[in-house]
Formats: C-alpha cells, structure tokens, sequence
C-alpha cells in the first residue's frame, strides 16, 4: 500500500494503514464466491502521529460510530465488483473524513431578531388567531 496524501503538508505513511480483504456481498454471478473485493481500511488513532491533538478529537467526533473500543479506525467498503475500486474508495473517504476534520470549528454568534421581524410575525400570528376563531364560531 502507499501513502494517503490529504493536503500538501499532511500524509498518511502506509505504515500505518493497514487494509484488510474479504468476500464481498451482493452482485458478481459466479465470480462472487471466489474474490476478496470487500476492503477493511484501518488506522490506528492511538498511536498516529500524523494529527495534531485537535484534529485527532474532531476526528474521532466525525467517525465514533466507525471507530472500535481499542481506537482503530474502520472503513469499509464493497459498493464495488473490483478490489482496487473498493480500496480507492476506502481511501477517499478516510481523506475526506480527515479534511472534515480539519476545518476549524467556527463559533456561532447568537443574533436576535428585528423589531420589524417581530412585530411582522406577531402580527401574522394574530391574524391566524383570528381566522381559527372565526372557524369555531361557525359550528356553535
């Protein structure tokens, strides 16, 4: 396996990736049976030094339903009939997951409302009043 470029200054070694081969469900005839197509990509968090701190908890925030109770994170893929499609796509996602990752986190500013916004929405609402009062009056 070869190294995971995710941007110019980050890598991934493939010393610490680690993929691992199985039989694949779904279409493939006859062929389905004997090929190992379905592709297990792992990456240890623990022991990566790839990631700063930050990134690494960002990432195991992203992908905690895909990461085990010993910190191994596992892609699995078998959308495809071929092995190296399968990898290939095991490979992106783990990119994109890691880029996700990588974005920094922009802290919400609370807003409020305009006096015109609220004073149009208060309005709207006393004509919906009135029109569902209107409704009752009707039947009685």
């Amino acid at each position: 396996m070869e190294d995971l470029p995710i941007q110019s200054y980050l890598t991934i070694p493939a010393a610490e990736l680690q993929a691992v081969f199985a039989r694949s469900g779904g279409p493939g005839g006859q062929n389905v049976n004997k090929v190992n197509s379905k592709v297990t990509l792992c990456w240890d968090l623990n022991q990566t030094q790839v990631l700063n701190p930050t990134t690494l908890v960002r990432l195991k925030a992203l992908a905690a339903s895909r990461i085990t109770d010993e910190g191994i994170l596992k892609i699995t893929c078998q959308v495809h009939r071929e092995q190296p499609r399968n990898m290939q796509a095991c490979r992106e996602l783990l990119r994109s997951l890691v880029v996700e990752a990588m974005k920094p986190v922009i802290p919400r500013k609370p807003t409020r409302p305009s006096a015109g916004a609220t004073r149009r929405r208060l309005a709207e609402k006393k004509i919906t009043g009135e029109r569902k009062r209107g409704r009752s009056e009707k039947w009685d």
